[in-house]
């Protein structure tokens, strides 16, 4: 088992989950989505971002808005639909049972 392609893959099962999250109460435009990510180490090219939004999107969980900006051409600033935020009610819930079995196992072979 290679370490890497592990961490690798178990970044990317939780990178959609961890979008929702960012936008949960909030817009942001893509480079702040890029940003916090690369901050939590979750991505490092701004490329693995844009075809998982246009997914999210064509999906019914995400919408956006072009603002106009003082810095050049407008910007898109994605948010959760209500779809989206009834499906990341159902991560959380996922989330929390997996990471409460993990535990378990974890804590019984410590």
């Amino acid at each position: 088992m290679d370490a890497e392609n592990a961490k690798s893959q178990m970044r990317k099962g939780t990178l959609e989950y961890c979008v929702l999250l960012l936008l949960r109460g909030e817009e942001a435009y893509t480079s702040d989505i890029v940003k916090k990510l690369q901050e939590a180490e979750l991505i490092v090219v701004e490329g693995t971002l844009y075809p998982l939004l246009t997914r999210l999107k064509n999906g019914g969980l995400l919408a956006y808005q072009w603002v106009e900006s003082n810095q050049g051409p407008p910007r898109k600033y994605y948010r959760l639909t209500s779809e989206g935020e009834a499906i990341l009610q159902e991560l959380d819930a996922a989330w929390k049972a997996l990471n409460e079995a993990i535990e378990k196992i974890r804590i019984s072979k410590e």
